[in-house]
């Protein structure tokens, strides 16, 4: 089985040449979101929008802040 062709976006702070590695996140293949780290753009990690709207939700609340 062939791997989709996903199409990575990060967001507008990583467009700046000064920052290193950013999550890049796709959404274009239906039923799959695709996560992966820019510096590692050969390591990607899928889900279903459903456990990536978890996921958000998560970050949001600051369940993964280890600084706090």
């Amino acid at each position: 089985m062939e791997s989709p062709e996903f199409v990575f976006v990060g967001a507008a702070a990583c467009r700046d040449q000064k920052v290193g590695n950013c999550p890049e996140v796709a959404t274009n293949v239906p039923g799959i979101v695709a996560f992966r780290d820019s510096e590692r753009p050969d390591t990607v990690v899928t889900m279903s929008p459903e456990s990536w709207a978890v996921h958000v939700a998560a970050a949001k609340a600051g369940e993964y802040d280890h600084t706090a």
